[in-house]
């Protein structure tokens, strides 16, 4: 969790921000999942979050203690918890007309993105942080997700088991796919015992 004592001021996150988000941004890269043509998994962790508030906060120009802690509260469930990942799902069609018929069609989506431990069943989103993002007229093109991992599981990553991703939903299906070894390694960090 983080804590306003994590967070700059905002005219010291001024002088760090070129850093600080170049730094970021290189994280999220190695954090960044493509599913398809058209949505992207980023698995957030303590620096991402820590960079989405601190940006937060700069945008709407935030300094009142109550504020920050509103802030804090907003995005700090979105930092894993040491047996899940903690995903945000970008569904990304730059037409707009078409992103607005895409979102039509993809009803339910969210839910059907899902991760695999080799040799175990597949783990299915929990979308408790989605704060109600979908109708039944259209999803939204961002989702936050919690992969809940079970200790079996976690410890077949760390002996070495695979992690794969897929989607299937009937307008929009990606293959299940190993995940590269460097980025299944960078999600271990995200989980303990």
């Amino acid at each position: 969790m983080l804590a306003r004592h994590d967070l700059w001021s905002l005219e010291d996150y001024a002088v760090q921000r070129p850093r600080f988000r170049a730094e970021v941004m290189a994280h999220k890269r190695r954090r960044t999942l493509h599913l398809g043509e058209h949505m992207t998994l980023l698995f957030e962790d303590r620096l991402t979050i820590r960079y989405q508030i601190q940006e937060m906060l700069r945008i709407e120009r935030i300094f009142e203690a109550k504020a920050i802690e509103d802030e804090l509260a907003a995005y700090n469930p979105l930092i894993p918890d040491g047996d899940n990942w903690k995903a945000t799902l970008l569904i990304e069609y730059p037409d707009v007309g078409q992103r607005v018929e895409r979102l039509r069609q993809l009803c339910g989506v969210a839910t059907r993105v899902v991760l695999q431990v080799e040799g175990f069943p597949p783990l299915h989103p929990h979308s408790d942080e989605d704060m109600d993002r979908e109708t039944a007229e259209k999803t939204s093109a961002v989702h936050f997700l919690r992969y809940d991992c079970p200790a079996t599981q976690r410890q077949a990553l760390r002996e070495g088991a695979r992690l794969a991703a897929s989607v299937d939903h009937p307008a929009y299906s990606v293959a299940a796919a190993w995940v590269p070894e460097s980025f299944r390694q960078g999600l271990l960090a995200d989980l303990v015992g």
